[in-house]
């Protein structure tokens, strides 16, 4: 996914997850600016849909938490959100929160027509 600024004001983080509770579209949050999410492809949701599960599958034994782009992502050491199209987190830290994991060890994003994959 893409995402398109916004023409708003700069948020806190505590004010930018209030306002998304409300929205009907996803947005990111970068450097207190928001971003609106745009729509993928459909071979977009559908290699991200097969890498999802397959992620899952081969970690449904553990402890891990797969996540599709539903689950936002906090940039560590930042006050920066995102959506990635994948992620996984294996750390503890991240078993108990509700509204974005920090830990992942694996980020997935479709930029430009290719997957950037992150390992953390």
């Amino acid at each position: 996914m893409v995402a398109a600024k916004d023409k708003s004001p700069q948020l806190t983080p505590e004010e930018y997850f209030a306002w998304e509770e409300q929205q009907l579209e996803k947005h990111e949050y970068i450097d207190g600016q928001v971003y609106a999410m745009s729509s993928g492809t459909v071979n977009h949701g559908r290699i991200a849909i097969r890498l999802t599960s397959m992620l899952d599958a081969h970690l449904s034994e553990g402890d891990c938490i797969t996540g599709n782009s539903d689950i936002r992502v906090n940039i560590l050491n930042t006050d920066d959100y995102v959506y990635p199209d994948a992620s996984v987190t294996c750390d503890h830290r991240d078993q108990g929160t509700t509204q974005h994991i920090t830990y992942p060890c694996l980020i997935l994003a479709y930029l430009l027509g290719k997957f950037i994959v992150a390992l953390c």
